[in-house]
């Protein structure tokens, strides 16, 4: 049995990523801060023989060690880890001061780093590491400051793991998702100018979906996507790759 590490299990993606990959047959070990939510994970997983959840602050001293080993003590082996845990809300640079910079790098950057650091001892041949980032980490994005610098260089770390440790059969991609419908966006989804600048300049016929940044994850850690290495793929329904506008924006 596979066994995957997913952070920021407790938000909507990293919450329908671990769902997707138990569907696949893996066990997960799910970390987030929210202790209930990491209980109602476990209860949709519906099988205590392949979930096990970890409270724990990333940015703690001690966070990879005690994730790691709970995975290992568990099931004695690592196969995957999702580097999901993430926050929002940045500011334009000349908005943010150092402590809010410090944060964004710590938990989207330094903390992927660390975990993914430690889990390779553990990691065997066919093994992957899946980083979430944006599509602010592929194109300039309004208010990205801090934010756009943290996933810029976690795409800059996927691409270093993928060359360094390919040749021992560990892979590494990124997933760099759009605006996705989850609890973090839906209230800035009432703005509408945050509204049009994503869905009239998406040529798509809707907004992204957990399920769609999930999926793509999921085949990152399967047989499918095991010759993928060093790759973003970019769930955006085409925002990022065209200078589509809607007909109501053109009009």
């Amino acid at each position: 049995m596979q066994v995957a590490i997913v952070t920021g299990a407790t938000g909507g993606i990293g919450f329908g990523c671990a769902v997707k990959l138990a569907d696949a047959g893996m066990a997960i070990l799910a970390t987030g801060r929210n202790e209930v939510r990491l209980a109602e994970l476990a209860a949709a997983i519906g099988d205590s023989e392949r979930v096990t959840t970890v409270p724990a602050d990333l940015m703690a001293a001690d966070a990879p060690r005690r994730i790691i080993d709970a995975a290992v003590d568990r099931w004695g082996r690592i196969d995957f880890l999702v580097n999901n845990a993430g926050v929002g809300n940045p500011t334009p640079l000349h908005e943010t001061d150092d402590a809010a910079l410090d944060y964004f790098l710590d938990v989207m950057l330094r903390a992927p780093f660390r975990l993914a650091r430690d889990v390779l001892a553990h990691m065997a041949a066919g093994s992957a590491i899946i980083n979430i980032t944006s599509t602010f980490a592929v194109v300039g994005g309004l208010r990205g400051g801090a934010y756009s610098a943290a996933k810029g260089g976690l795409t800059a770390l996927t691409t270093h793991i993928a060359c360094q440790y390919g040749a021992q059969g560990i892979r590494c991609n990124a997933v760099a998702p759009g605006v996705i419908q989850t609890p973090m966006t839906e209230q800035r989804l009432h703005d509408e100018r945050f509204r049009r600048l994503n869905t009239e300049m998406t040529p798509h016929q809707r907004l992204g979906t957990v399920d769609d940044v999930a999926s793509t994850v999921a085949f990152l850690c399967s047989p499918g996507g095991s010759f993928i290495n060093g790759q973003t793929i970019v769930v955006d329904g085409g925002w990022s790759s065209t200078k589509y506008l809607s007909d109501a924006a053109l009009s």
